[in-house]
């Protein structure tokens, strides 16, 4: 991001960017909030220190940072507290929408799944982690990038960061992650996987339009992101 400013404090439309997540989490239902932070984490918790309304706000702090699966592994005290659906989302996507939090939650609860993903048909999937289901197509899992071969880079259906899990089936593999990859980071996408073998379903719905995926990793991106933002409010959706 060219800056020492934590990413997620980085100003879309004149807002912190993880302002509009949490907006979309509160919109979406979601009462009790875990925020995992790591560079200058008193900074973002000075700028959030007024969560929304009726929103609580629990800060853990991710040191060192190894990874989404490690980041979810250091909330195992504040999980064992929750019961029932459990959304973790990205804190640098201001493009998600509480409409599509409210239908992942929706396919979770009809599905009966340990986990259920939001996904995005993309006409050029870069880099995104593939979602690779079976001949029924039935979801098994996701293949991140770098550890995917040529034909699961072939499939446009990708992972955006948008999960939801029953609290006690995460709880139950997240001992079971571990740093066996390309990147030697602990993958949130491996809970799939484990509770695959565990005999539990797994569902996915595609509920991100592809104009909604976009995060932000650098400044090129965040203009972009605000520009979406910008025609968003032109139609009348708060920026």
């Amino acid at each position: 991001m060219k800056s020492d400013l934590p990413k997620v404090l980085h100003t879309v439309c004149g807002r912190p960017m993880l302002a509009y997540v949490l907006e979309a989490c509160a919109e979406a239902g979601c009462r009790e909030q875990i925020v995992v932070i790591g560079h200058q984490a008193e900074r973002v918790r000075h700028v959030f220190a007024t969560p929304p309304a009726g929103v609580r706000l629990t800060w853990v702090e991710q040191v060192p940072q190894l990874g989404t699966g490690h980041a979810v592994m250091i909330c195992r005290k504040e999980l064992q507290r929750l019961s029932g659906p459990v959304l973790v989302v990205a804190g640098d996507g201001p493009l998600v929408r509480a409409s599509a939090l409210k239908r992942l939650l929706e396919e979770h609860v009809r599905s009966g799944a340990a986990c259920t993903l939001a996904t995005s048909i993309l006409d050029d999937p870069g880099r995104y982690g593939r979602i690779v289901r079976n001949e029924r197509g039935e979801l098994v899992g996701i293949v991140e990038y770098l550890d995917a071969d040529e034909s699961q880079r072939q499939i446009k259906e990708v992972n955006v960061s948008l999960y939801c899990f029953d609290a006690a089936a995460l709880l139950s593999v997240l001992d079971r992650l571990t740093n066996d990859n390309a990147k030697g980071e602990y993958y949130l996408t491996d809970a799939l996987g484990l509770l695959a073998a565990d005999g539990k379903k797994l569902s996915a719905v595609a509920a991100v339009p592809s104009e909604e995926v976009l995060s932000i990793n650098t400044v090129d991106q965040l203009r972009q992101v605000e520009a979406i933002l910008v025609r968003r409010s032109e139609r009348g959706v708060r920026c």
